[in-house]
């Protein structure tokens, strides 16, 4: 069997990952950071903008995100939420809400696919239930 090649989108969450977790562990400016990860990324054209829109809403909206994470935690506080898992669901966040070109069933399942990858064994299921109840309460709010 043989392995497709991973589809450019993924390659560019994967690198706003590394991206947003180089920003929790460094005082470097958000600029700079990206900056990083395109000198050792290499990104066609849609795929450079697309890292970008959703690194910089993600930096720019964490803290509304993190809110949404927390209100849809059960007898858990976001201090415990692994540093990999909460980077994820921030991402994920900000790509169902501000980027308009992404279906959020796609953005979920990207994010499941990257707790796998990078965070625990039960990271993926913990991403999945977040996210699932972020995207019904926007489905909810829109509603109303």
């Amino acid at each position: 069997m043989t392995l497709g090649k991973i589809h450019p989108r993924r390659q560019g969450r994967e690198g706003v990952l590394k991206a947003l977790y180089a920003l929790e562990l460094s005082n470097d400016l958000p600029k700079k950071i990206l900056a990083d990860l395109f000198r050792r990324e290499h990104f066609d054209h849609n795929t450079q903008r697309f890292v970008t829109n959703l690194f910089n809403n993600s930096v720019k909206y964490k803290n509304w995100c993190e809110e949404q994470v927390s209100n849809h935690l059960v007898n858990w506080n976001l201090d415990r939420v692994a540093l990999l898992d909460r980077l994820i669901l921030q991402m994920a966040i900000s790509e169902i809400y501000f980027l308009d070109d992404v279906p959020p069933k796609v953005s979920i399942s990207e994010a499941i696919e990257i707790a796998k990858v990078y965070s625990t064994e039960e990271s993926s299921s913990f991403v999945n239930g977040i996210l699932d109840a972020v995207y019904k309460a926007k489905i909810k709010t829109e509603k109303t």
